[in-house]
């Protein structure tokens, strides 16, 4: 899939592809910062993460993070449907499958989700 995306950005004429990326396994430590999460490579210098690991064996190089890549608001009530779980008090709350913590306020009847997202580089 990544090299048809290069190849067709190739075929339209552009010499470079910014892939904005959603680290795959980011998921499996939600209360860990990205910066963090970034600054561990493997013991072969690769990034831990299996999808940012393949976009630089292809030739990608990690250039920033997107802190806010998508931020999703709710009520209280959407994010108990949207995560099949109920919300007993304030605060941060893991969830199943998120990047990064979902913050709950029961008075305000809210909650906020801001997942991070990662550019990557291609030279074409």
């Amino acid at each position: 899939m990544l090299e048809a995306m290069k190849a067709n950005a190739r075929v339209r004429g552009f010499t470079h592809l910014f892939a904005p990326v959603r680290p795959n396994e980011k998921h499996l430590q939600p209360f860990t910062p990205i910066k963090d999460y970034l600054g561990e490579p493997r013991a072969d210098g690769l990034p831990r993460d299996a999808w940012l690991r393949t976009h630089v064996r292809l030739g990608g190089r990690i250039v920033k993070i997107a802190p806010y890549a998508m931020t999703i608001v709710g009520t209280v009530a959407q994010w108990s449907k949207w995560t099949n779980r109920t919300f007993e008090k304030s605060g941060v709350v893991a969830v199943a499958g998120a990047l990064s913590p979902i913050f709950i306020c029961l008075e305000q009847d809210y909650g906020v989700y801001v997942e991070p997202g990662v550019w990557v580089h291609h030279a074409l």
